[in-house]
């Protein structure tokens, strides 16, 4: 008999689909929660690929970070930094570095009267700083800087130079810093020195010659090496001759004839000495 249900001819039946479970919530929440420990389980294995929190620079960090800005010129960013230091660091050594640096930017501004204050306000406030010369060469510095280099015009801040840079060589024999300012010393009494001449000058052209040797005798005693020393002495005998004194004129020429590089003004005051005197004022006494 023909089996209908054997035969290769009859239809494929197909297996009975499986049915479909839906999760209950709380299985969820439980699987949710082993995937998330799976995950930081992973993490705790390869700590190298999670985001750590950034370690605080320390107060010698900023401080090259703001020298670094100060070289590029970036004077905001350096100054942020060096008051950074300041304010975050103030019992470290660098927050007297920064203190300093912050006057540096001023000079680098040519900002000669906060850059002035900021060294004057740091040598106020650390007498004892084991650097003092560097600060003290650098007020000077500043305050050279911001003086006219017209002998005409008002010369308080070479003065002031000269006050600032006074003993500097006695007081700092070891420092790398003396050299210059021995050079830059000599420039600001030189300066002085030819201001005080030219009032000379001022008060020859007046045959006003008391006035004159008031003006040079204190010039010859404070700066007796300064580059004006020859035509001073030459204006001197001159007005001391003018006076009646050829004996103190005579003394000056002598002074001249022995200094190198002077014989040339010798020979002024030699002429001039050689004149009939003109006798327009007594020199005074006492």
């Amino acid at each position: 008999m023909y089996n209908a249900a054997r035969s290769p001819l009859s239809p494929t039946r197909r297996p009975p689909m499986p049915s479909h479970k839906v999760l209950a919530p709380g299985s969820m929440l439980r699987l949710r929660t082993l995937m998330l420990a799976l995950v930081v389980g992973v993490a705790a294995l390869h700590p190298g690929n999670a985001t750590a929190a950034p370690k605080p620079l320390s107060a010698e960090e900023v401080y090259s970070l703001g020298l670094k800005f100060l070289r590029n010129r970036a004077y905001t960013k350096a100054l942020e930094q060096f008051n950074r230091v300041r304010t975050f660091y103030r019992d470290d050594p660098y927050s007297l570095k920064a203190e300093l640096a912050i006057a540096d930017i001023h000079y680098q501004k040519t900002e000669w009267v906060e850059a002035r204050l900021g060294y004057e306000d740091f040598m106020r406030a650390h007498p004892r700083y084991p650097e003092l010369d560097l600060v003290i060469y650098r007020l000077g510095l500043v305050i050279f800087k911001d003086a006219p280099t017209v002998p005409d015009r008002d010369q308080t801040m070479t003065r002031r130079t000269v006050s600032t840079w006074a003993g500097f060589s006695a007081r700092f024999p070891e420092s790398q810093h003396r050299t210059e300012v021995e050079k830059l010393l000599a420039k600001a009494q030189d300066r002085l020195a030819r201001k005080e001449l030219r009032i000379a000058e001022f008060y020859a052209r007046r045959e006003s010659w008391p006035s004159v040797v008031g003006r040079i005798e204190p010039m010859m005693r404070t700066w007796p090496e300064s580059s004006v020393r020859g035509e001073s002495l030459v204006l001197y005998g001159k007005a001391l001759h003018r006076m009646g004194n050829d004996d103190a004129a005579r003394a000056v020429l002598d002074s001249l004839k022995t200094a190198p590089g002077d014989a040339q003004r010798a020979g002024q005051l030699e002429r001039e000495l050689a004149r009939p005197m003109k006798k327009s004022a007594a020199l005074p006494t006492g």
